[in-house]
C-alpha cells in the first residue's frame, strides 16, 4: 500500500484483503467494547472544503478511538484558500502540524495535487465527482459481513448499482474494488444522462465481470444479492443540466413495495448517504426503515473500523492493535439504534 490513499487504483487485491483483516481487528474498539491508544500523541488534520457529516465525523471518531487528536476545518470561507493560498502551500503548512491529513475538495484531482506536496499520509475524503476510496472500502467490508451472516459468497454475486452513476463518486470507487474479486454480475440502472462512465464499464468488463445496463428498475431483479442506490448529485450539475433534468420517476425509486415485489429476504439494500428523505425526492424510501434488508446504518457503523484500519496501516501501527487493548469503563447499549439487528 502506498503512503497515501487517493484512489482505489493504488490498492492491490492483497492491500484490500489486508485492510479488511485489520478492520475486523478494529471491531471491538469501534463497538465500544475495547480501547486502544496506539496513536496517542498523533494529530489528524481533517480538512473538509465541501459539505459532509458522516465522512468528516467518522474520520474524526476513528482517529480518536485510536488515541489520537483531531484538528477540524470546514468550508473555504474560514480557510486561507479564501485568501488565494494554493493547495501546495496549504498542504505544506498543514503537514508541519499534522501526522495524517484527510481532505475533501469539490474539484476532481485536487486531493492528488495536495498530496504531491507532502510526505505525510493523505487520505482522499472525496474529490468532486472523482473518487471516495474509504467509502468504497467500507462498502466492500459491509457486503462481506452481510454475505458472511447470510452464508453467501462474493464470487458470482449479482449486484445492482442504481441512481446517479455519473457523478456518484462512491460507485466509481466501489465498482473498481469489486473488479479485483472473482467474476460477478453487475447491473447498472441510471436516469438518462447519469450513466456510469464508459471507461469504468470497460475496466470492469475487461477483468472478466458481466456488466448489464437497463433503463429503469421496472424489470425482474429477483436474483439480486445487493441493491446499492445513490442520491442524485444535483450540486454537480451544470446550469444547463439543472434546467433540463426533470428528476426521478418511480421507476428509479427503491421502496418497500419494490423490494417485496422483486427481491427475497436475503437481498441487502445499501446507500452511501445522505439520502433525500423528502416525499418528492424519490431516493431510497424511508418506508424501508426497520426492514432487516436495509443495511445502511450497519454500513455507516462499518465506517469506523475501516477508517481506523486505514489510519493504522498508513501510520504503521496495525501490528500493535491486538497487543494494546483494554476494556471500556463506560456504559455501552446492546444496540446503537432501536431497529438494529442483535448479534
Amino acid at each position: 500500500m502506498s503512503s497515501h490513499l487517493l484512489s482505489v487504483d493504488s490498492l492491490s487485491r492483497d492491500d484490500v484483503d489486508h485492510l479488511m483483516r485489520v478492520s475486523a481487528l478494529m471491531e471491538p474498539i469501534a463497538q465500544r467494547r475495547k480501547v486502544t491508544r496506539v496513536l496517542e500523541g498523533a494529530v489528524l488534520g481533517n480538512l473538509f472544503f465541501e459539505a459532509s457529516t458522516r465522512t468528516r465525523v467518522s474520520f474524526h471518531a476513528a482517529f480518536s478511538r485510536l488515541g489520537g487528536s483531531v484538528c477540524d476545518t470546514t468550508g473555504f470561507t474560514f480557510s486561507s484558500m479564501a485568501k488565494g493560498e494554493s493547495l501546495y502551500d496549504t498542504s505544506r503548512v498543514m503537514s508541519g502540524y499534522c501526522d495524517a491529513i484527510v481532505l475533501r475538495h469539490p474539484e476532481q484531482g485536487a486531493v492528488a495535487e495536495f498530496a504531491r506536496a507532502t510526505n505525510v499520509p493523505v487520505i482522499n475524503g472525496g474529490d468532486g465527482p472523482g473518487e471516495h476510496p474509504s467509502q468504497a472500502l467500507l462498502d466492500l467490508y459491509t457486503i462481506d459481513k452481510e454475505f458472511t451472516r447470510l452464508g453467501k459468497s462474493l464470487a458470482g454475486a449479482h449486484i445492482l448499482l442504481t441512481g446517479d452513476l455519473k457523478y456518484g463518486r462512491t460507485v466509481h470507487s466501489l465498482i473498481k474494488l469489486l473488479s479485483l474479486y472473482e467474476p460477478m454480475r453487475i447491473t447498472l440502472v441510471a436516469p438518462p444522462g447519469l450513466e456510469m462512465p464508459s471507461h469504468l464499464i470497460d475496466l470492469v468488463s475487461n477483468r472478466g465481470h458481466r456488466i448489464e445496463t437497463r433503463e429503469s428498475l421496472a424489470s425482474d431483479f429477483s436474483d439480486l444479492d445487493v441493491v446499492y442506490t445513490t442520491r442524485i448529485q444535483k450540486e454537480r450539475f451544470t446550469a444547463e443540466m439543472s434546467e433540463s433534468f426533470g428528476g426521478l420517476t418511480r421507476d428509479f425509486t427503491v421502496d418497500r413495495a419494490f423490494m417485496d415485489r422483486y427481491y427475497n429476504r436475503d437481498t441487502i439494500v445499501m446507500h452511501p448517504l445522505p439520502r433525500d428523505s423528502r416525499p418528492e425526492a424519490n431516493d431510497l424510501d424511508v418506508d424501508l426503515n426497520g426492514d432487516p434488508r436495509l443495511a445502511i446504518f450497519r454500513q455507516t457503523d462499518n465506517g469506523i473500523p475501516v477508517r481506523m484500519a486505514i489510519f493504522a496501516t498508513l501510520l504503521e501501527v496495525d501490528h500493535l492493535i491486538e497487543k494494546d487493548l483494554r476494556d471500556v469503563r463506560w456504559f455501552v447499549p446492546d444496540t446503537v439504534g432501536v431497529d438494529d439487528l442483535r448479534g
